[in-house]
């Protein structure tokens, strides 16, 4: 498996927002970039504005990302495979489906936590994915290397990778992404609704409106198959919210001041604990783990690091020449690493650490 900027082209299936932003940053990486979409129209717009090189896909990619709606993900990882001869990985926002119908050693499941209100090819920017969340959902038979690479190319975007199992992503996402969107455009529609006996109610829509409201303005077409998808996650959570609404609704309606104080209280405490993008440490330590070497080693450290809130900022993979063992090294921040030994020795690893002058 090659590593990133290693070959002339990679591919990008769908050139959307998030296809668009990809092929950019992949050019920005030294690659020559073979893009294709269901719409002509786009791909023509691709090539006069020079983000694709060729409106095909290259069979010697090294990689292919497919970035289509998610109803349209498993279809596109399967012809990548077919037709490339290079790993492959997707963006979709719902994992759980897309690993259930597409399960493959070339093959890792992965989701950008990036966008914008901007919609389409016209969106697209080389630095959307700088500082944003990519998470990796690793199948049972993703190989190592194609996991090390994709690692390797988030780091590359600009992007905080992190380990994830697909249906636990789909839970998360669902809180942080999915709900959002859709109370974004209820609050929205609600104030248009509105609007049609207040005339200047829109135009008194201030700061705080605006930022609960911004994600309503992107694309609405992506969004049925993503609820469909994750059905059960999404209802589970907007119930939650329902259940809160509720509770403040009846505190507004008995006068009850305290717990609508509290309420807030929390909320903000909550809010002003959100995690920034993930800083350069002063200082990285070398964290070495010898393994089996057998297919889910190095997604299940990866994904132990992210229960730990430990961040990687680098890691490759050396083998050994002793037999089927092999030694993963992993660059963390030199203030965690006895957090991710501790809790390697407690899975039945043996680590060591060694800090980087």
């Amino acid at each position: 498996m090659s590593a990133v900027g290693e070959s002339k082209f990679a591919g990008v299936i769908g050139l959307g927002l998030i296809g668009g932003s990809v092929a950019y940053a992949l050019r920005e990486l030294g690659y020559s970039i073979g893009g294709i979409d269901d719409d002509p129209m786009a791909v023509e717009k691709a090539l006069a504005e020079g983000i694709i090189d060729i409106g095909s896909l290259p069979a010697d990619a090294v990689l292919t990302v497919v970035a289509t709606p998610v109803d349209a993900i498993p279809a596109g990882v399967t012809r990548a495979l077919a037709e490339t001869s290079g790993w492959v990985t997707d963006t979709g926002s719902v994992k759980g489906a897309i690993a259930d119908a597409v399960s493959h050693e070339r093959f890792v499941p992965s989701h950008p936590m990036a966008g914008s209100e901007q919609s389409g090819l016209a969106g697209a920017r080389p630095d959307l994915f700088r500082g944003a969340a990519w998470v990796i959902t690793p199948t049972d038979d993703t190989s190592d290397a194609t996991f090390a690479a994709m690692h390797e190319l988030v780091v590359a975007v600009g992007a905080d990778p992190l380990t994830l199992e697909p249906k636990a992503h789909d839970r998360m996402v669902a809180t942080v992404s999915h709900v959002p969107h859709l109370a974004a455009a209820a609050l929205m529609n609600v104030a248009s609704r509105r609007s049609d006996e207040h005339l200047a109610m829109l135009r008194l829509a201030a700061g705080g409106f605006r930022d609960m409201t911004r994600i309503a303005a992107g694309s609405p077409d992506i969004w049925p198959p993503i609820c469909l998808q994750n059905g059960a996650a999404i209802t589970d959570a907007l119930d939650e919210v329902i259940e809160s609404l509720v509770g403040l609704k009846s505190a507004v309606e008995t006068g009850d001041a305290e717990c609508i104080r509290t309420s807030l209280t929390s909320a903000r405490a909550a809010r002003v604990n959100l995690p920034a993008a993930v800083p350069l440490p002063p200082g990285l330590s070398e964290v070495r783990v010898r393994i089996k070497d057998q297919r889910g080693q190095l997604a299940a450290i990866t994904g132990l690091a992210a229960e730990l809130d430990v961040n990687i900022y680098d890691l490759e993979i050396a083998h050994s020449a002793e037999g089927p063992t092999g030694v993963i090294v992993l660059l963390v921040d030199s203030e965690v690493a006895d957090v991710l030994r501790g809790g390697l020795l407690a899975r039945g690893y043996r680590p060591s650490v060694r800090p980087l002058s």
